[in-house]
């Protein structure tokens, strides 16, 4: 393929402190990846020289200082050096205010360079939340700060995709206590719209969506609960009448045996663990996150920072790999429509 042909995608720095150095320097030796894309990396220098010391693979992108100087088509790997110098000489495996500050520089000038067109996609190494939110982070989470940094109007949310199975949510990060209050049929309707566009972007022409219950046994006919009768099956009936393939709700005890074994795309949960617990019970070494409704795919593999494991050249990089290719993927698909 004709390097100008290949999309133009944001290989962003996760908190130095965790595995994201290993993994970044892993993912670039694997040559499906370098081939499939051209790619900028926006890193300190010194932070993916360590990461590439520590996995034992050397790599020489070209390095420049600034974004005007960047030419994918004649270096189709390029690293931008955003020098973070406390984050480069951070510890292991500590929550670090230095390593979040750095994270939130390099994914917001990725995230700017995305929306103004210049780069088709970002996929980030692991963010570690803590660090985010010392670090002035100021949302409910990096999908947020992200539609605040790009002033995006629409409906954002974070997917968790295993192995072809993919779950979307209604609520995020709010307390389960709060869960109940926050659900509306706008708001389930809303995303169950959103997971249908984002499966369409990433290649299924006819996704099949299943809702989830937010009550054991689906509110057992309103004896456990009425969301179910009162919100939940009327927002599905009107995505229904929107010509959407979706069914439910179901209880969430079983909805995701139904996913795994094909019967079903998507799986919309009410709440984060609902579906959070399933799906990494399912194959929790495999799985991204993917971060849909932005003007522009984003992607990050789902285990985190893995402050046990950081250090220790230990990091499996096939969830990275997926969380990369997903987003060539779709941004290549985004090009041809």
């Amino acid at each position: 393929m004709d390097s100008a042909a290949k999309p133009a995608i944001a290989l962003v720095q996760g908190d130095a402190t965790g595995v994201g150095p290993e993994l970044m320097a892993k993912l670039l030796a694997l040559d499906d990846v370098r081939d499939s894309a051209r790619i900028l990396i926006h890193s300190d220098l010194q932070v993916f020289t360590r990461g590439c010391e520590l996995a034992g693979v050397k790599h020489e992108p070209v390095v420049v200082q600034h974004f005007d100087d960047v030419d994918l088509d004649a270096n189709p790997l390029t690293l931008l050096d955003i020098p973070a110098p406390a984050a480069a000489a951070a510890a292991h495996s500590q929550v670090c205010e230095a390593a979040g500050a750095a994270v939130l520089d390099c994914y917001g000038r990725a995230l700017d360079q995305c929306k103004a067109g210049r780069l088709d996609g970002l996929c980030f190494m692991p963010f570690n939340k803590d660090a985010l939110h010392r670090a002035g982070l100021g949302t409910e989470d990096e999908t947020q700060w992200a539609k605040a940094r790009i002033a995006h109007s629409g409906r954002v949310s974070e997917f968790n995709v295993i192995d072809g199975m993919w779950n979307a949510r209604v609520t995020s990060h709010v307390p389960l206590k709060d869960v109940a209050a926050a659900l509306s049929v706008d708001e389930i309707v809303a995303s169950i719209v959103l997971a249908e566009q984002t499966l369409r972007a990433a290649g299924f022409a006819h996704p099949r969506i299943a809702v989830a219950a937010l009550n054991p046994h689906a509110g057992d006919g309103g004896n456990i609960g009425r969301e179910e009768i009162d919100i939940i099956r009327p927002a599905v009936e009107r995505a229904q009448a929107h010509q959407i393939a979706c069914e439910g709700p179901f209880p969430s005890d079983t909805l995701y045996i139904r996913v795994r074994d094909g019967e079903y795309d998507c799986a919309v949960s009410m709440y984060h663990d609902q579906g959070q617990i399933a799906i990494k019970l399912l194959g929790f070494q495999m799985g991204i996150s993917v971060h849909a409704g932005l003007p522009f795919p984003m992607a990050t593999p789902a285990h985190g920072t893995a402050f046990d494991i950081a250090g220790q050249n230990l990091a499996n990089v096939e969830p990275t790999r997926r969380a990369f290719t997903t987003v060539v993927k779709m941004a290549s698909q985004r090009a041809q429509l």
